[in-house]
């Protein structure tokens, strides 16, 4: 069996401002199960940086240990990758992100990787409000190891082998908002008019930026009595509107009440019918979020969408004031700056 990618390509393939066709932000064959929901959203990955005209060897995508962290190969193979051990793929994002602020960081996790041996790690990165895309491609177990449920599994879900899980699940996007996360949003892995857009969106914030990506396992958590299965979370999906992106231009302002419809015109002369959600959910204010989503999860609904933005956000390099360059970029007069100012430095600590 050969896992090469074809290399011929119609001549005629779109391009987009860069003159890149969607083939050159592909990756590898995947070899993950047919029907894998994670192959869906390599799919909405792909779509989202070619739209966004973003240059390949501009991003660097870092993943951990899981049928997750193996899905970087399937996409954006002529950018930069790294993937690291088990629960530590924030911790190398940090690094990579102080050293260098100019790279766009896509790190790519599990329900494992990040709810059980990454916790702590998630937690911190969330906190700090480093400079990344956090996806958690979350299907509520342990897929590498037979199906064993996982951190984020409901209470009462029954995997394949058919035993209800006797835990309370952890909340990955409650999680982060308590924890600081500037940008939190949920979707599902065959929703892609949803998902496309929301990593635009992501991608075009600064600060820490999680989107909890449901993901059903089609070898061992796709049945009747799972919570994560395709049938489930369509059933019992709840958006918090439709999503959509839109690049930055010419501002457009409209006004119109809650519950309502309105038609905008765009730049491009296409219209688009916007519709107000709940007033009860402002997705500016994080307890209005962290209540929304709580109320969702008592009738049994998963909320997608956006859940929590904050526009005012200021990220790790930000508080930090860290250099404006690569790190690699700075030459021994940046470094050194002279023994004038070491004897400043030490007179200032007497």
């Amino acid at each position: 069996m050969s896992y090469q990618i074809p290399r011929f390509r119609h001549p005629e393939l779109p391009v987009n401002d860069l003159g890149y066709t969607k083939a050159d932000y592909e990756g590898s064959i995947s070899t993950l199960c047919a029907g894998c929901g994670h192959d869906s959203i390599s799919g909405a990955i792909v779509n989202a940086c070619h739209e966004m005209s973003i240059e390949p060897h501009k991003i660097a995508k870092l993943s951990g240990i899981g049928c997750s962290s193996k899905s970087p190969t399937y996409f954006l193979g002529n950018s930069h990758g790294f993937n690291s051990v088990h629960g530590r793929m924030p911790s190398v994002v940090t690094g990579a992100a102080m050293a260098n602020r100019e790279l766009l960081y896509l790190g790519v996790s599990g329900d494992g990787d990040t709810a059980s041996i990454g916790m702590g790690q998630f937690a911190h990165v969330a906190r700090r409000n480093l400079n990344m895309v956090y996806i958690v491609m979350n299907n509520g177990c342990y897929g590498l190891t037979k199906g064993q449920d996982s951190a984020t599994a409901d209470e009462g879900s029954a995997s394949k082998k058919g035993d209800p899980n006797p835990f309370s699940s952890i909340d990955l996007c409650g999680t982060a908002l308590q924890m600081g996360a500037t940008f939190v949003a949920r979707s599902f892995s065959g929703d892609k008019r949803q998902l496309v857009p929301l990593i635009k969106a992501a991608i075009s914030h600064r600060g820490f930026a999680l989107i909890d990506i449901i993901s059903p396992c089609v070898t061992f958590n796709n049945n009747a009595g799972s919570t994560k299965s395709y049938e489930f979370v369509r059933e019992h999906a709840e958006a918090t509107g439709t999503i959509d992106f839109v690049p930055l231009s010419k501002e457009i302002t409209t006004d119109y009440e809650a519950g309502t419809v309105h038609e905008v015109t765009m730049h491009n002369g296409s219209t688009i019918h916007l519709y107000k959600v709940d007033e009860n959910h402002d997705p500016f204010d994080r307890r209005s979020a962290l209540n929304t989503m709580e109320e969702y999860r008592a009738n049994d609904t998963i909320l997608t969408g956006l859940i929590y933005i904050d526009e005012d956000s200021r990220d790790l390099h930000d508080v930090l004031q860290t250099s404006q360059r690569p790190l690699n970029q700075l030459d021994e007069t940046d470094l050194c700056p002279g023994n004038k100012m070491l004897e400043n430095i030490n007179a200032s600590l007497r």
